[in-house]
């Protein structure tokens, strides 16, 4: 975790947030469980730890990370984290503390097995019970009474431990406020997930005890759904968990009226730390644009923007440095461009392409072009996508109405010619650059 503090880097600018969620947890006001949402690649682990290192420089707080989709396998929440909790814990005080959570643990495991046992023995005879002996169903009933019965003898008993375990957790809080980060519950187990979410309100309802859950929201709702029904609204189900929840934006701010989506910052940045993409063109001011358009029409993640950047760079190399040169004109550079564009977020595209279906209108709506117009007047140039819808366009055979200029037709053949190619571009060539990118990242066919 030590790589990740805001210190080595903040590229989106995002210090100022974890400072807020810190002065919330310090605060009188009670937020917590508290959710951190965000869509998938919008880099919330890395925030996440990022924050823990910042609430350990304070040292007012204890600081627990759980990574829910590995420990997910183990089917239980709750071990789980009393396993982390621990680990505060000086080793020779240890023996005590465990000897204080043993009783509500176990009886947590039982309850769960138990569970489990009814279930898997109603469903196994549900479907079928019809057409069984009638002595095995009732001896199967039987067998879940007696759980039944047995967990009612004993909850008076497990909310006494249960107690105790909160008595614990508390004595344990007392001098430094335990925070805990669950983080991946969206890529958890559904059942697992919900199970989650219903110990840390039933088992860690404890003073000095604060969570943050670092998920996605939509993704936690579909678990809910999966456990409890599409009929149950998932959305009021978790608001008897969450106490305040809040969502990672995909833009910082830059100062007072500009906002910049950090993805481009992405982009930006690992263009310049890359040693084979630092020199070439993808940071001039149109190529920057068109990828500006892009990620904000598309709404590129932070992971996308990585993959993105790493097939650039296999590209580059793979074609020894050819595909993005430093004084290459613009056109065959948004061309190549493109074409990684295309691998990376439309490869449906790709097998059109190979069968040589050209389809302009799909090209055009991957790049949020719905037609065509007449050649701007005055001063005024037209949009760098457009400029590439028309390049492409001439070169495609299928529903290319609107996508190709009806007027002032030699005007964008002059304009094209001039501003984006050191030569005029012959029909046909665009068409084949993008299948040679698809081959070349395929490792099918060498870059030419």
């Amino acid at each position: 975790m030590m790589e990740y503090t805001f210190k080595n880097r903040d590229e989106f600018l995002r210090k100022p947030i974890a400072e807020k969620i810190i002065k919330l947890l310090s605060s009188d006001i009670d937020v917590s469980p508290m959710m951190l949402d965000g869509d998938w690649g919008t880099g919330k682990t890395e925030f996440c730890l990022k924050t823990i290192e910042l609430i350990k420089e304070s040292d007012l707080h204890q600081v627990i990370y759980v990574d829910g989709f590995k420990a997910d396998h183990a089917n239980e929440p709750l071990l789980t984290i009393l396993a982390e909790i621990l680990k505060l814990i000086p080793e020779g005080k240890q023996s005590s503390f465990i000897k204080k959570i043993i009783p509500a643990a176990r009886y947590s495991v039982k309850t769960l097995l138990k569970a489990g046992v009814g279930h898997i023995l109603r469903q196994d005879f549900a479907d079928t019970a019809d057409g069984l002996d009638k002595e095995i169903q009732k001896a199967t009933d039987k067998a879940i009474d007696s759980s039944v019965e047995s967990l009612i003898k004993e909850n008076v008993k497990a909310e006494e431990n249960l107690e105790a375990l909160k008595s614990a957790l508390k004595e344990l809080a007392v001098e430094k406020p335990i925070i805990i980060f669950i983080d991946e519950l969206d890529r958890c187990r559904p059942d697992f997930a919900v199970s989650m979410l219903e110990i840390i309100k039933h088992v860690f309802d404890v003073k000095g005890v604060q969570f943050i859950l670092v998920t996605n929201s939509h993704q936690l709702k579909a678990s809910i759904n999966h456990c409890y029904g599409n009929n149950v609204v998932a959305q009021r189900y978790l608001d008897k968990f969450l106490r305040f929840s809040f969502q990672l934006s995909v833009k910082s701010k830059r100062n007072q009226t500009n906002s910049h989506f950090a993805s481009i910052t992405l982009y930006q940045k690992s263009i310049q730390s890359d040693p084979s993409l630092n020199q070439s063109g993808l940071l001039d001011n149109i190529v920057l644009g068109f990828v500006e358009t892009f990620i904000k029409n598309h709404k590129v993640s932070l992971r996308e923007v990585e993959t993105f950047i790493r097939h650039l760079t296999i590209l580059q190399i793979l074609s020894e440095g050819r595909a993005f040169e430093n004084n290459q004109c613009f056109g065959h550079t948004l061309i190549n461009l493109l074409g990684v564009l295309i691998h990376c977020f439309k490869p449906d595209l790709i097998s059109s392409i190979n069968h040589l279906k050209y389809d302009a209108l799909e090209i055009g709506q991957f790049l949020h072009v719905k037609d065509i117009n007449s050649f701007p007047s005055g001063h005024n140039q037209p949009a760098v996508e457009e400029i590439l819808m028309v390049i492409i366009a001439r070169d495609c055979n299928l529903r290319t109405k609107y996508l190709l200029p009806e007027k002032d037709d030699e005007k964008w053949k002059q304009f094209i010619n001039k501003n984006y190619f050191h030569f005029p571009i012959q029909s046909g060539d665009a068409i084949k650059k993008l299948s040679c990118i698809f081959e070349v990242l395929s490792l099918s066919n060498d870059f030419s």
